[in-house]
């Protein structure tokens, strides 16, 4: 069973990143998405011409990756859910969904009659499902928010790459990053709601915040400091184990990064240091203990460095594949998605786009059987409103009498 979630019917009322890469997992692992976009507007996604200084779009293709990556495998409807025209439309759909999903914040969906309470009196079984900045109670329940803020910078991944010293604050290593590692637990959690209501007939109220998504990715800090009882001092952050050069990051002749993870050093050494051309220091009897590497390490730290210094990256990667220690290349957006091992396992799969041009995109991380991964791509603005309407029964003078009144698109 390679499609686990097939039958299971989403009606997603959502925006950006945060919520909409939960459904882009919940129809990768097969189930039916409708996505609700405002009828004039659409996701205001789609409307972001550059993302963290990178065009967002390319001239003469409409395939947009931050449009893609949170939405592919859906169908999109467009409806303006504050015209009362539109409600009936509305009302249908939750009839026929198992799990209602959103993003919208507490106060708009009480004007637009989208709250627990609401649904609910629609269909008594529906999951319904929030992705919040903060949580769904007390102070700052009603306040938005991005991974930026929520996540990133309140959620303490900010402070915990930050040295005493910084002189500005770290930003995410990529956009919608907390958005994308978010969306994971929220499929997570609807997937445990639904296995929840086939087993005691009661659905469940699910809430995951950007907040507490960046707690638990902090938690070993976090976790720490209650501990210790207060804030946990600054500490010089290396990417080396203290005293053990076979261990941490060496920088090769063109600029590049390799990182190293050996923490048992003699274990590896003969082998370490044959790999990198430097065969004499194989059986050393200056290094045959931890102790020994652990008094040398700096000088022996050296001559590693100068070593790695003297070959380029790819060089080296040609030349460590057989290595059998922990380690791995500093690898750049570009590299991970030509990641053999990414590739080898379908996790950088096809897509063919609304031009018939076959794309890329990273696949969820989740594999079942060991299928080949199948991503349709994201829908168009509104693409399947008629079909969609036309699966509630309407027919052809009720739909163009709805989009005379201006209650879809």
């Amino acid at each position: 069973m390679d499609r686990p979630m097939k039958g299971i019917r989403i009606l997603e009322v959502a925006q950006f990143t945060f919520v909409p890469a939960a459904g882009a997992v919940l129809a990768d692992w097969g189930a039916d998405i409708v996505k609700v976009e405002h009828a004039v507007t659409g996701d205001p996604q789609r409307g972001l011409v550059r993302v963290l200084g990178h065009d967002a779009h390319r001239s003469g293709s409409s395939f947009a990756p931050i449009m893609e990556g949170p939405n592919r495998g859906k169908r999109s409807i467009g409806i303006d859910l504050a015209n009362p025209s539109s409600r009936p439309v509305l009302e249908e759909l939750v009839r026929r969904s198992d799990v209602f999903l959103t993003n919208y914040l507490p106060g708009v969906r009480t004007k637009l009659g989208l709250t627990v309470e609401d649904i609910r009196a629609i269909n008594p079984d529906i999951i319904y499902v929030t992705g919040s900045g903060f949580g769904s109670q007390g102070a700052d329940s009603d306040r938005g928010a991005y991974d930026a803020t929520g996540f990133w910078a309140r959620g303490g991944s900010a402070d915990g790459v930050m040295p005493a010293d910084a002189d500005q604050m770290a930003f995410m290593p990529a956009g919608a990053y907390g958005d994308n590692i978010g969306g994971m637990a929220i499929a997570g959690g609807i997937s445990a709601a639904l296995v929840g209501r086939e087993r005691t007939g009661e659905p469940s109220v699910v809430d995951v915040s950007l907040l507490g998504v960046g707690a638990w990715a902090t938690q070993f800090t976090v976790n720490l400091a209650l501990f210790s009882g207060g804030p946990l001092p600054k500490v010089q952050k290396k990417s080396a184990a203290v005293g053990n050069p076979l261990t941490g990051s060496y920088k090769t002749s063109d600029g590049r990064w390799l990182q190293f993870s050996m923490l048992q050093p003699t274990r590896f050494w003969n082998e370490f240091v044959t790999a990198i051309g430097l065969e004499h220091l194989v059986d050393d009897e200056r290094f045959t203990t931890l102790q020994d590497i652990s008094a040398h390490s700096d000088e022996i730290g050296g001559w590693f460095a100068d070593t790695f210094a003297a070959r380029t990256y790819s060089e080296w990667i040609e030349a460590l594949q057989g290595l059998s220690g922990p380690w791995a290349p500093v690898q750049n957006s570009w590299d991970l998605g030509n990641d053999e091992a990414l590739i080898a396992n379908g996790r950088i799969a096809e897509v063919v786009d609304a031009d018939g041009t076959i794309q890329r995109l990273v696949a969820n991380p989740v594999k079942f059987d060991d299928a080949v991964v199948q991503l349709d791509r994201a829908p168009q603005f509104a693409e399947h409103t008629d079909e969609i309407l036309r699966e509630l029964g309407l027919d052809d003078d009720e739909l163009i009498g709805l989009k005379i009144a201006g209650a879809v698109t």
